[in-house]
């Protein structure tokens, strides 16, 4: 008895309390309002979400984005208008439920297929644009798809209109079996008429990109961007896995991934994509014909024809100098001292004039082969709203930036994606900026294994037939032919205290002498500065350094460059490719 005067009891007026406080304390959340973040598991807004452009604000993570969303973001507003909005349905097999499929997808999504095609405005700028949409059947590329993204092109190709594509899919469709297959060679044919006609593709890649996709028209862009984080692959990882039967790396096939071994130009946050579009778009429009004539640099009086780009000997160019009485005052220096100042720490390396030079530089990254390398740095920019390609070799300012650049020596995969670049501002008529500056081409055991030789060679080759202008400025260190690959130019201009040598003047001593202290002899008779390389008309241009190259020269010696620039692109403006090629050959063949 006395255990149960203790016992605690409830009343009905007491239930009834505690109902009402608890829906108090924990009110009905409307359906819909908040959702679970499959990354993080944090309980998110979804209004919070759709502001942050389908981005988890808590951890970062992204949600992929219904097709008809992702233009939203992405063009001008009431700028789409859609192409091949329905197409008739195709079972190629007569694969039993196919057809359930996909309806079921379609009452689903509102989508007849799995990308939505057509034209829109970024920015003012008009595009064809195509977007895949994962909820479709995981946006698997069939007959229908694939037909799709080909005539898009086609009619891009047709129209002159750049080409857009996000990929975001799982591979080829199963079911329509090998006419699914036939659809990578298909939109790769159109994507191949299309660069042969000038005109540029930009592919997106999104999470995830995998499959017959990757291996086709995702994997083909002129410029490829993905968002961070994106999965991209051929085979899926958990195939891989359980064929090698090993765990595989921390952030393997993500995006990251992919820059890191070369096969991606940019990873885009969603935000900067509509930003980053835009710039692509108007660095790839035609420049007008009278652009350079209205650029507010001023051009020199001097008058330039056709004929001034035609064959000098060496004969001539010696003659010109002392007819003219051209010799550069060097205050004394020896070549030594050049050597010296050439190699100093705080002299402006390739980015530093890239950046005072140009506007709107865009990096591109990777040779599409095996990584991207960090001693070499190139990419699209804007010369007085005129499209170039600009590429460097850089060194780098700290220990660690140099170990991240390599200490300026390049290695293959470097000269790799220096010609890819070469080769798209070939694509796009772009004349091509190059900035030497390197000991030489990296020698170790990687590099002969990844063909530095070959590598080197083929950028040899490659650019002695570009039919766009070629200029390259030996900015400090020309080292042998590390330096030449990037060399071969329609003209080569040095910085006054710049070297350009066939090795080190301590290699040169070391080989000849035997002895690497007779670096300062070596660097004297071997004849390896500005003002010896042009008076035997091994160079066309020197920079005049009144004092050597710093950050706080740097504003003056840029523009001087800018300057004689001017005159550069005004000489080869009128000369077709042929010309500019011919005159390139003709260049070397006199040396």
């Amino acid at each position: 008895m006395l255990r149960n005067m203790f016992k605690k009891t409830y009343t009905i007026i007491d239930s009834h309390y505690k109902h009402q406080k608890d829906q108090k304390e924990e009110p009905s959340i409307p359906e819909g309002l908040w959702r679970k973040c499959n990354k993080c598991g944090q309980p998110i807004y979804v209004e919070d979400v759709k502001n942050n452009f389908y981005i988890c604000p808590k951890c970062g993570g992204y949600f992929r984005v219904h097709a008809y969303r992702r233009l939203e973001m992405l063009l001008d507003e009431g700028s789409f208008e859609e192409w091949n909005q329905e197409m008739p349905f195709s079972n190629p097999l007569d694969f039993p439920g196919y057809e359930k499929k996909v309806e079921s997808a379609r009452e689903k999504t509102g989508l007849n297929e799995a990308i939505v095609t057509g034209k829109g405005r970024i920015d003012g700028l008009e595009t064809a644009v195509g977007v895949c949409d994962a909820r479709f059947m995981m946006s698997s590329m069939g007959h229908v798809v694939g037909e799709k993204i080909t005539q898009m092109v086609e009619r891009a190709t047709k129209e002159k209109l750049p080409v857009i594509l996000f990929a975001c899919s799982g591979g080829a469709r199963m079911q329509e079996g090998l006419v699914s297959l036939m659809q990578m060679a298909k939109t790769s044919s159109a994507l191949e008429r299309h660069h042969e006609a000038g005109q540029l593709f930009v592919s997106v890649l999104t999470d995830p990109t995998t499959g017959g996709v990757t291996a086709s028209f995702a994997m083909l862009g002129d410029i490829i961007l993905a968002e961070p984080g994106a999965l991209i692959g051929f085979a899926g990882p958990r195939v891989i896995q359980q064929t090698i039967g090993q765990k595989l790396p921390e952030g393997f096939q993500r995006a990251e991934f992919l820059l890191e071994h070369g096969f991606v130009d940019q990873i885009v946050e969603r935000d900067q994509q509509r930003e980053v579009l835009a710039q692509i778009l108007k660095l790839h429009c035609k420049p007008e014909k009278e652009k350079l004539e209205t650029a507010q640099t001023t051009i020199s009086t001097e008058e330039t024809t056709a004929s001034a780009v035609s064959t000098t000997s060496v004969e001539d160019v010696d003659n010109t100098v002392e007819e003219s009485g051209k010799k550069w005052n060097n205050s004394g220096k020896s070549a030594w001292d050049m050597v010296q100042l050439s190699r100093d720490s705080h002299r402006p390396t390739a980015l530093d004039y890239i950046h005072a030079i140009f506007d709107g530089f865009m990096e591109f990254h990777g040779d599409r082969y095996f990584g991207d390398d960090g001693a070499i740095v190139g990419g699209i920019a804007s010369f007085h709203g005129v499209p170039v390609t600009v590429i460097g070799q850089q060194k780098g300012k700290t220990t660690k930036d140099n170990l991240k650049r390599n200490f300026g020596m390049p290695s293959p995969e470097g000269y790799r994606k220096a010609l890819r670049l070469m080769k798209q501002a070939e694509t796009f008529g772009r004349p091509i900026i190059c900035f030497v500056d390197t000991p030489g081409a990296f020698c170790g055991i990687e590099a002969e294994e990844r063909g530095q030789g070959e590598a080197i060679a083929r950028n040899l080759f490659e650019m002695s037939a570009l039919k766009v202008p070629v200029l390259s400025i030996v900015i400090g260190e020309g080292g042998s032919g590390g330096a030449l690959a990037m060399a071969v130019a329609n003209e080569v201009w040095m910085m006054e205290n710049a070297i350009y040598s066939i090795l080190s003047p301590e290699g040169f001593a070391s080989i000849l002498w035997k002895d690497s202290k007779k670096a300062p002899d070596a660097a004297r008779v071997m004849k390896i500065t500005a003002e010896d390389l042009y008076e035997r008309g091994l160079i066309e241009e020197i920079i005049p350094e009144e004092n050597p190259a710093n950050e706080d020269t740097l504003p003056m010696l840029a523009q001087t460059m800018a300057d004689k620039m001017e005159n550069f692109f005004k000489k080869y403006e009128g000369l077709t490719g042929e010309e500019i090629r011919s005159q390139r050959y003709d260049r070397f063949r006199v040396m």
